[in-house]
């Protein structure tokens, strides 16, 4: 929960998306932020936290937390 929580709020330093979460299968998109205005800081974090950016379909997605 601990590293999730860490990711969230790394996200939300670039913005507060009313509705940022969509989960299906197993897995946890962040969707509404542009890749362009991440650090390259941030980015390594979020990838560190399991959270790998989708180019193709322009989100945030991970695997680590969206199942039990």
């Amino acid at each position: 929960m601990e590293n999730l929580i860490k990711a969230l709020q790394i996200f939300l330093k670039y913005d507060n998306v009313d509705y940022p979460t969509h989960c299906e299968h197993d897995v946890i998109y962040v969707c509404g932020y542009n890749i362009d205005e991440f650090s390259q800081e941030d980015i390594n974090e979020l990838e560190d936290l399991g959270f790998l950016y989708n180019e193709d379909d322009e989100h945030f997605m991970s695997y680590r937390y969206g199942s039990c």
